[in-house]
Parts: structure tokens; sequence; C-alpha cells
């Protein structure tokens, strides 16, 4: 009933309206309205309430619920259903208990804070509160476990769109980073549950430093690490941007999964790419061997050079690459 009234004062923006015709128009009583009110209230949207006129709504807070994406979703499935936490440990680690206890495909796990954020390889992830997009989508495609990596870069594809439409040029680093202006800005880490020949689950996490200032990077990281707050000297829309990713890669996972098309995100991947062309260090088993990358083939994979003229065809999750200099 909370969203219900919510919407209803959304949708009379600005003007007043009675406790006696909110309760006409949704069969509740007053003294409900007013305890809905107040816990909308507790949750940061700023709503007047003046005696004899009623509650007019003035703002919504800046949260990564349903209610404040929705406007900007234009999926059937992907993220209409949404499990928002004020804080969390790892999304991708909520959404893997939520996927084994069945819940549906296209639900989304986001959080306004991660306590313990992961990326690749089981490094630590930045993730403070209100300054990012911290999400995991739950999937069950309908795949050959050897193709799910290739979601990784159905999310990195989506992620270049949809900063894109925000006038935002983003770049891959082959598999699963986004960057800007040579500084990491976006993670993705995909997980799988599988049997031999089937998938029973896929998590497609997806972290991307939003609104974070240049004071909350640790000093470690300064160098190789921004957000598009920085990058554009700007602060960003949290739920437009959620909602612009999610569109992108419902569009493109489609394509993927039901018409078998990997090729519109490999494209978008190559077309935007951090490190083709460029030389590099493979990182295998401990050894740094230099390279140079020559292109993303069209199933996903590295294509590198080694300096003795060898060619090889790198596959996403075996191996991980550093640049011979900045972080790309």
């Amino acid at each position: 009933m909370k969203r219900e009234i919510l919407n209803f004062l959304k949708e009379n923006k600005f003007s007043f309206i009675s406790g006696q015709d909110i309760s006409n128009k949704l069969g509740v009583t007053r003294t409900s309205i007013w305890k809905y009110i107040n816990q909308l209230k507790e949750d940061g949207y700023e709503i007047e309430s003046v005696s004899k006129k009623g509650y007019r709504f003035i703002s919504s807070p800046d949260i990564l619920t349903f209610d404040e994406i929705e406007p900007y979703l234009n999926t059937k499935i992907i993220g209409r259903n949404i499990f928002h936490f004020d804080s969390i440990g790892s999304t991708n680690t909520k959404a893997k208990e939520l996927a084994d206890a069945d819940k549906s495909h296209g639900s989304i796990v986001i959080s306004e804070e991660q306590i313990s954020g992961r990326g690749r390889l089981g490094r630590s992830w930045v993730s403070p509160k209100y300054k990012g997009i911290w999400m995991s989508i739950i999937l069950n495609p309908d795949l050959s476990p050897i193709d799910a990596s290739k979601l990784t870069q159905t999310a990195a594809a989506a992620v270049v769109n949809a900063t894109e439409e925000l006038g935002l040029k983003a770049c891959v680093k082959w598999p699963n980073d986004i960057v800007v202006n040579h500084k990491k800005v976006c993670g993705i880490l995909t997980e799988m549950s599988a049997e031999l020949t089937r998938i029973n689950y896929v998590i497609v996490g997806i972290g991307v430093n939003v609104n974070i200032d240049e004071g909350d990077f640790p000093e470690d990281i300064k160098q190789i690490a921004s957000s598009l707050k920085i990058e554009t000297k700007s602060k960003i829309n949290r739920q437009e941007l959620v909602g612009k990713i999610l569109n992108n890669f419902e569009i493109l996972y489609n394509k993927f999964v039901d018409d078998n098309d990997i090729k519109a995100s490999i494209d978008i991947c190559r077309d935007n790419s951090a490190v083709i062309g460029k030389n590099i260090f493979v990182v295998n088993h401990g050894k740094n061997i230099k390279a140079k990358v020559l292109d993303i083939d069209e199933e996903g994979r590295l294509v590198i050079e080694y300096e003795n003229g060898a060619r090889e065809n790198l596959i996403s999750g075996e191996v991980s690459i550093r640049s011979n200099g900045n972080y790309i």
C-alpha cells in the first residue's frame, strides 16, 4: 500500500491531495495513510503535510528502489523484480542465495552500499554508500556452460551503451572492466552454477563508480580508479543510469540467448576496446608475458601476438592482462 500511496502522490506532483481523496482512491483509512506517509518520509521522500489541505509530494531521495528506477525502465523482464538493500556484504553473494531459492530470472539485487564487494580473482571493490551502482542480475539462460562467460561482454556492452546515452565515452578493458580516460570506473563479475552440460543460473554483478569523489578512493588505487562524476565533473542520476544499463542489457541478452547472436555485444566491445592495438602483459600462472592485442574474435576471445610472432586467442577467465604503463 505504501507504493500505491507514493505513486498516487507522484501522479499529482506539486498539488495538495487530501487524506480523504487518497482514502477514497485506495480504500484505506486516513489513519493508515498517515502512517504510510510517515514511513515514506523516513525513507527520505520529501512530502509536505498541511492541515485541511492534505499532502503534497516534493521530491524523491537518491535511492535505487524499484519505484525510483521504474520510470527509466523499458524492459519486459530484466529488473522488473528488484531486491533493494541499504547495506549488504556482496550483491553477488545474495543473488546466488536467491537463485538457489528459485527466485525468478531477471531479478536484480541492488544495494546502496557493499561491505564486502569483490571483483575478479577475489580482488576487493570499494563500494561507498549512495555513490555507486552495486547490483547483480539473476539469469537462467538456455546456454551451454562454456558460453556463460560471454555474458560478461554482454554486460560490458550494455554499460558502454548506457554511458554513451548519457554523453560519456567509455571503453572496455577486456574482458570485464570499463574505463574512462584510462581509469577504471566499472567492473563486472560473472559467476555460474552449472552441471556438465546445463546451467543452473548465472549471476552478473555490475559495480559502477558513479558519484564517488576523489577523496573516497584509497591511496593505493587513486592512480587507476575513477568515477563518472570525477570524469564528467557533474553528478550523475544513478536511477537513470541503472535503467539504461538494464534496458541495454535485456536487448543484447535476448539477441545472444534467444537469437544466438553474440555479435552485437562483441561488436560494441571491439569498437570501444581499450586494448586493441596496445602492448600488454598476459598474466598466466604468475608469469607476465609481453604481447600485442590484435583483435577480439567473433567468440569474444582476445587475439594477441607474442614477441616471437606466435598468436593466441585468449579465453575470458583463464588469464588476466595488464598494460605496459597506465591502468590501460
